[in-house]
């Protein structure tokens, strides 16, 4: 076994590990959200499209080539959001793991179509010092490739797919889990501190209204 082949096995492993982790605290529900780690400038490692992360194997993930999507390993359909996890590999050499989320309030907030500016200074340091909006395409689509890659900045680790999820960029697969952790509770101030502002919330979108009333209400 080569280098390469031992780094993409570990890789594999550890997208597992992972993958089960963002599960557990509904970040990834379902077969929803996926995740992508860079093997080197040429290669990276993609979650298989619907799957359920409980039962994947590291078998199950796909090898793909960054800059044509060409798999060279694997036997399953690879994530449809396979070329945002490219765009930012590419443009981005310093972000090494690429994690799509469909988390519940931080999703909400794409209804809103701004850009969030982020409060604490470790969300600062880790992700950015906002949590930048790119405009609505189909989710799986180039449309959404080139609305993503549009908005990809350096500096600025965390990504709102209007109306869909969360794309956060990060060093390795710890720091991105910490981020998408950060990013759900900065989501969670920035809406309590709306509502305590406005409490008739009549100018939100009702799927957005519901999912507060939802959260603090329990």
């Amino acid at each position: 076994m080569t280098t390469k082949s031992q780094k993409i096995k570990t890789i594999q492993k550890e997208m597992i590990t992972a993958c089960i982790q963002l599960a557990d605290i509904g970040f990834l529900a379902g077969i929803g959200g996926n995740l992508a780690v860079r093997v080197d400038e040429e290669l990276m490692v993609v979650t298989p499209s619907a799957s359920d992360y409980y039962t994947m194997k590291p078998e199950d993930l796909c090898v793909l080539e960054i800059n044509s999507l060409k798999m060279v390993e694997g036997t399953k359909q690879p994530t449809t959001e396979s070329g945002i996890h490219a765009s930012f590999f590419q443009k981005r050499l310093d972000v090494n793991v690429s994690l799509h989320t469909h988390q519940p309030l931080a999703s909400a907030i794409t209804l809103l179509g701004n850009d969030i500016s982020l409060e604490s200074k470790e969300a600062k340091e880790l992700i950015g010092s906002k949590l930048i909006m790119v405009s609505y395409a189909p989710s799986g689509t180039s449309f959404l490739v080139s609305a993503f890659r549009k908005k990809i900045t350096l500096n600025q680790n965390g990504y709102l797919l209007k109306n869909h999820g969360i794309v956060c960029g990060a060093k390795d697969l710890k720091s991105a889990i910490r981020s998408v952790i950060l990013i759900e509770k900065e989501a969670t101030n920035f809406l309590k501190s709306s509502i305590q502002k406005n409490p008739v919330v009549a100018n939100y979108p009702a799927p957005l209204v519901k999912q507060i009333n939802s959260v603090f209400t329990t």
